[in-house]
């Protein structure tokens, strides 16, 4: 039997983590009639997002000890800067290489937590939102390389600094005027303190799936009005071979790129449906002994929570494809269709077997791909249209089963031409129709 650990949401974890941090004794100064500031900033905390090629800060909530006027405030009144290092393109040398990000608003709020209307509310919190599309704030590094194990994880210590450079004040008692002051501007960096807030990706739990004296970790997402007597479509994401468990790098398959949190948000998938998702990281010993541990997961989980059994999907990135067509070829049925991105190319065998199951494949690849050629994902579309063909199915059948779409340069918001997910995941029509297919005989 499979044993599994109790799962542990990331909110959870970071809730401990604040219950036994030290406790600072220091009184802060009281504010004076001679101006004095009332304590200075108290505290930064990072607002992160994953975007297509990966997690950003996205904001910054600078703390302070009593509510802020925010009409004092405007976009020079905070500096922010940041590492420009990305993983995809710059060495690790240049995680030390800093530059400015772009303030895009700013504003008030009871909770380091971001504002749709960008509005002000009272609170002692003033969020700094940023620019997405600044090449700096990435979170994720390279953890293990240069090596045949090269990985990726999130940075535990990230480096983004908060500099106020305009006096911060206090809200006036009667709304007139500047109120007290709390925080003088100056020259001072203040680094982040404390967890940063990362979106979506804290509203994944954490769990470890054990098989054969194999070990799997994974996360997974519920949806937030999760009911176990429905019947939810479950999204299995496969990662890259950078994404893979290294020792020290779990939960980096969520933050490294959109595929796992797109599924929570209906602005990717353009639709309402509620998601389960499941991330496992892959174990790096060979897609054999990885799909048959994973393909196992899967159906534990599905039998374990209100999934529909018809509705089971995989979602590929680069390595995660080889997975994926074990799988598909092994276990006919698990998988009631794939999306595959950037990957390997499937072998004859597999596709032969694949096309007994008529397991629905939508195949993506960059024209320019400097990882796994272009060839790879066409050569994959043709030897599963060839097995159809020669299983004797019709043309137009072919067509609906076997998918294959090829992105130039210009289809790509960030030039890494490896990455077939950024364009395929920025199309909601190729997500929605992996929604809509259903397990054959189901």
């Amino acid at each position: 039997m499979p044993i599994r650990r109790l799962a542990v949401p990331l909110t959870t974890l970071a809730l401990l983590g604040t219950l036994f941090a030290p406790v600072s004794t220091a009184a802060p100064t009281a504010a004076s009639t001679s101006g004095r500031p009332e304590s200075g900033v108290r505290g930064v905390t990072a607002i992160t997002r994953v975007h297509t090629y990966g997690q950003k800060v996205e904001a910054v909530a600078v703390e302070y000890a009593a509510t802020v006027n925010p009409r004092t405030l405007d976009a020079d009144t905070f500096t922010v800067t940041d590492s420009v290092y990305n993983f995809r393109y710059n060495p690790i040398e240049d995680l030390d290489r800093f530059a400015d990000r772009t303030v895009t608003r700013i504003y008030t709020n009871s909770a380091p937590e971001l504002r749709e209307d960008g509005r002000s509310r009272a609170g002692r919190y003033v969020v700094v939102e940023l620019a997405p599309t600044d090449p700096g704030g990435n979170t994720v590094i390279v953890s293990r390389c240069p090596t045949v194990r090269c990985s990726v994880k999130v940075n535990e210590d990230l480096p983004t600094r908060v500099t106020q450079n305009e006096d911060v004040y206090a809200q006036p008692g009667h709304g007139d005027g500047r109120g007290r002051l709390l925080s003088p501007g100056s020259s001072t960096a203040h680094p982040l303190t404390g967890r940063p807030v990362d979106l979506l990706v804290d509203e994944f739990a954490q769990d470890t799936y054990l098989r054969n004296g194999m070990v799997l970790p994974y996360a997974y997402h519920l949806p937030s009005d999760y009911d176990p007597r429905r019947r939810y479509p479950l999204m299995v994401i496969l990662p890259g071979h950078g994404m893979g468990w290294d020792g020290d790098n779990l939960g980096v398959q969520l933050a490294a790129d959109i595929p796992a949190t797109a599924w929570l948000g209906s602005e990717w998938t353009g639709t309402d449906e509620d998601v389960i998702v499941l991330a496992p990281q892959n174990q790096r010993v060979g897609a054999p002994a990885e799909a048959e541990i994973m393909a196992a997961l899967v159906a534990d989980f599905t039998g374990s929570h209100a999934v529909d059994p018809d509705r089971v999907y995989a979602s590929t990135v680069s390595y995660g494809s080889t997975l994926a067509w074990e799988a598909l070829a092994e276990q006919p049925g698990l998988f009631s269709a794939a999306l595959v991105t950037g990957g390997f190319r499937v072998s004859a065998d597999q596709a032969e077997r694949i096309a007994a199951s008529e397991t629905p494949v939508w195949i993506t690849h960059g024209l320019n791909d400097h990882l796994l050629p272009v060839s790879y994902g066409r050569d994959s579309a043709q030897l599963l249209r060839d097995a159809y063909r020669a299983a004797g199915a019709a043309p137009e059948e072919i067509e609906d089963l076997v998918r294959y779409t090829e992105y130039g340069n210009e289809a790509f918001s960030e030039p890494d031409y490896h990455a077939a997910y950024g364009p395929t995941y920025e199309d909601p029509s190729i997500l929605r129709w992996l929604l809509w297919q259903e397990r054959q005989g189901g």
